[in-house]
Formats: structure tokens, sequence, C-alpha cells
């Protein structure tokens, strides 16, 4: 099973959340651009360039932190890059209200994150109930 060690998925998380909050304080979608490119490139590509940068800080070897499923963390990167997408192109399109909105869900997610619940993670966990119990169902 392939993991990433927790520092990096904080360090992504904190990425996000500030970046919100200097989006959200300037009004201005053009911080946004930090994370949603990075984690659209480590989605399309598996290289995020801000998890390069930030390993390099880490004072283990990475296989002695705390790991996070990478299948999980996957799910939860497409969340937040839709998220930012939506942010972005709302900004390009003068919508301030859906603007301010996805950037807030996004953030939120994040620090929820950091704090310890992944939204993210539940949601993905609903998706594979649901997914389980119509497959059930129909076999009946």
């Amino acid at each position: 099973m392939k993991t990433i060690p927790k520092p990096l998925v904080m360090a992504n998380q904190w990425t996000i959340v500030l970046s919100v909050i200097i989006a959200l304080i300037t009004q201005s979608a053009w911080i946004l651009f930090v994370p949603l490119i990075a984690n659209l490139l480590s989605l399309l590509t598996g290289f995020h360039p801000i998890l390069v940068i930030v390993k390099r800080f880490l004072s283990k070897p990475v296989n002695e932190y705390i790991q996070e499923d990478y299948a999980q963390l996957k799910f939860n990167q497409w969340l937040a890059v839709s998220f930012l997408i939506v942010a972005s192109v709302s900004y390009i399109l003068n919508w301030s209200v859906l603007f301010n909105v996805a950037n807030v869900m996004v953030g939120l997610a994040a620090f929820i994150a950091i704090l310890g619940f992944c939204i993210g993670c539940f949601v993905h966990f609903q998706y594979q109930q649901w997914n389980y119990r119509r497959k059930n169902s129909i076999t009946r």
C-alpha cells in the first residue's frame, strides 16, 4: 500500500489554508494558483513541488513518520482541486459570492483536517458505503 508521511500532508494542508486566507483577505485569486497548480500537477503527473521542497526539511527518514493512505489523499486532492478551480473561475467571472464560498469550503476542510478530522475521508467512506449498498441491492 502506497503512503505519504503525515508532515508532508500537513504542509499541503497548511499551504491551502494560508492561500485561502490570503485570497479572502485580498479578494484576489492569484495566491490560489500555488496550491491549485501543485495539487493538479500531483494528480496528473505524481510530482508535487511543495512536497518535494518540504521533504528536504524533514528531520527523520520518511518511513519513520506516521503514514497517510495515498488513495484517500488522492481523493481529497481531487476535492481540493475542484473547489480551488471553482474559486478561481468564480474570481475571473467576478462572482464574488461563489468565490468566497468555494474558498471558505476548501480552507475549512483543510483546517479541520489539520485539527484531525478529514471531511474528504468521511465523504469518501460514505460514497463507498452507498456504492456497496447499491450494488448489493441490485444482486438480490
